[in-house]
């Protein structure tokens, strides 16, 4: 691991500024993540900017009736809240389906937000990876791809977002709020996670340098039935195949969002509209602009299996 300075700020504010002050500088809360990349030195900042003395952790309910979760409340906070049990029961059961008690207890939201790709050549410093050179190429083009990405990918990259908690906010239109140098702002969980350009390099969240997430907004509650479905190779905790959250009404309506098949959580409008018309017809929406590998291709089939039993659940 490259050796780096360290400093611990007291408030939003300070970190930004620290951020601004130090040049290789990153943020880091519970670093599950980051920690493994610098230890591999796919990441290797010069300066981190320890955050867990900020604030930030809090779950406070919105004048609009919805809730403000701060960055640094962690996953096992997240999940067992009252509130977020009764009123977004998706992103509770997403997060119990993600990881184990051990990770949900440092694993923060705002690191969970962040999350980076599972895939194994961007792990591999061997073999070339545009997320971590850019124009090097995308060894898993030509290579192992059987968890990777089947719609919403390039030539650059066809990596996927392993989150499940991303997966229930998306299905719950989140709201991310970021500070930065240039002031605070909020960003649709839609436009949060992007997904490549034909060219690299690969840019996988819409942050600007220097910007700290501070909090994540969920709207007011919308009722219906909350369901989580993982599909994943063995029942420990593993990252999923093909996972699917939703929110379904009693008169067949809802939304719908995928996790496995995208570089970021996965949802389309007009399949939230043919939820009504069955499996089929959602999957074929989510899926018009697939291009999988012949290794992940079976994701296609899977998914629309899943979306099925899915709808079957809110049947019962």
């Amino acid at each position: 691991m490259k050796s780096f300075t360290y400093e611990r700020p007291d408030s939003p504010e300070a970190a930004v500024k620290a951020y601004q002050r130090a040049r290789g500088a990153r943020y880091i809360a519970g670093g599950t993540n980051l920690l493994d990349l610098m230890k591999l030195e796919i990441e290797r900042p010069a300066h981190l900017i320890d955050v867990n003395r900020i604030g930030l952790k809090k779950i406070e309910e919105t004048d609009e009736g919805g809730l403000r979760i701060g960055a640094l409340v962690t996953n096992t906070a997240l999940a067992g809240d009252e509130r977020v049990r009764r009123d977004y029961g998706v992103l509770t059961r997403a997060i119990v389906a993600g990881a184990t008690g051990q990770l949900r207890n440092k694993a923060t939201t705002g690191g969970n937000l962040l999350q980076q790709t599972r895939c194994p050549y961007f792990y591999d410093t061997n073999m070339p990876c545009n997320r971590r050179e850019a124009g090097s190429g995308c060894a898993a083009l030509e290579g192992h791809s059987r968890m990777l990405a089947v719609v919403g990918t390039t030539d650059a990259c066809i990596a996927q977002n392993p989150s499940d908690m991303n997966v229930a906010m998306r299905v719950l239109d989140a709201e991310v709020e970021v500070l930065g140098p240039k002031g605070a702002r909020s960003i649709p969980i839609e436009a949060f996670h992007l997904l490549p350009d034909e060219e690299p390099p690969v840019k996988e969240f819409a942050l600007r340098p220097g910007e700290l997430i501070t909090a994540v907004t969920l709207p007011p509650p919308v009722g219906g039935k909350h369901v989580y479905r993982k599909v994943r190779d063995r029942a420990s905790y593993a990252f999923a195949v093909v996972s699917v959250a939703a929110i379904l009404q009693e008169d067949g309506t809802g939304r719908v969002a995928l996790g496995g098949v995208a570089p970021k959580p996965w949802r389309r409008p007009e399949a939230d509209a043919a939820l009504p018309k069955g499996s089929k017809a959602v999957a074929d929406v989510l899926f018009a602009d697939a291009r999988p590998t012949d290794d992940n291709a079976f994701k296609l089939p899977l998914a629309e299996r899943a979306i099925a039993a899915v709808l079957a659940d809110a049947q019962r």
